[in-house]
């Protein structure tokens, strides 16, 4: 498949890298979800907030910040540490949470889970261990773990399932946040149970519109097939760290409106 606009592979690689550079850079955070995780030094608090932030990721980008602002401040901006050593008693506020249908039962459930991933596991990056490699392999038995505990309420909705076909989004961006660095100062690097190159790149209504434009997706859907298919695109140009063309779909879609209607 190749692009009206862009026939020629070179004339579109340097389009990609052109955006890519432009959008990945420290000014890129302050309207992206990935600045709640920046708000901490911490691995472990990094990790807990970015995962808890990622489940929230839709809708307006204002008000998501906002909700996950809120959930920080109701750990006590100490969200690792919180999930460890909660008591029965901190859980009372959680319950009025709310983010579009993600509530607040759905939130002290991922509470819960996520405290017994800490108990057994010591780290949240070691719940994406998997026999098999890749990405949504790692996505798969995180949400198998997650979703141990009895009377999931429906969260399970609220964790993607790869092998029901999702695209996993916004666990792909999360894992985009944790695996790659490139000194840049937007993602973070500290997980080492992927390499980039196993990555997957988050793909939405903005991404899977740029890239249908642009040759690089001719699937319809924006599911796991098309996610794949997107990914091994973008590895032709950079077959080391594909997903970091994410910032160059995201910014041409959502701040250039390049995307077909």
């Amino acid at each position: 498949m190749t692009s009206p606009d862009y026939p020629d592979k070179a004339e579109l690689k340097e389009l990609l890298n052109d955006r890519y550079e432009l959008y990945n850079r420290k000014s890129f955070i302050e309207n992206d979800p990935v600045c709640i995780p920046h708000l901490f030094e911490n691995e472990d608090d990094i990790a807990i907030s970015g995962f808890l932030t990622a489940t929230i990721a839709w809708g307006q980008r204002p008000v998501l910040i906002r909700n996950a602002r809120k959930m920080m401040h109701w750990m006590d901006d100490a969200p690792a540490d919180y999930i460890r050593h909660f008591r029965e008693s901190d859980l009372d506020r959680m319950q009025q949470f709310v983010h579009r249908t993600f509530s607040g039962t759905h939130l002290i459930y991922m509470i819960r889970a996520l405290q017994q991933i800490l108990q057994e596991e010591g780290k949240l990056e070691k719940a994406f261990k998997s026999n098999e490699p890749g990405a949504y392999a790692g996505i798969t038995a995180f949400r198998q773990r997650m979703l141990r505990l009895p009377d999931t309420k429906g969260v399970s909705r609220h964790i993607a399932d790869p092998e029901a076909g999702s695209a996993a989004k916004r666990l792909n961006m999360f894992l985009r946040w944790m695996v790659r660095s490139d000194n840049r100062g937007v993602d973070f690097g500290i997980w080492k149970i992927f390499s980039p190159a196993e990555l997957i790149c988050p793909l939405d209504v903005h991404s899977g519109g740029v890239a249908r434009k642009l040759g690089l997706l001719s699937r319809k859907q924006d599911d796991r097939k098309a996610a794949e298919e997107l990914t091994d695109a973008l590895k032709e140009f950079d077959a080391e760290d594909p997903v970091k063309y994410d910032f160059a779909l995201f910014g041409l879609g959502v701040n250039e409106n390049f995307r077909k209607i």
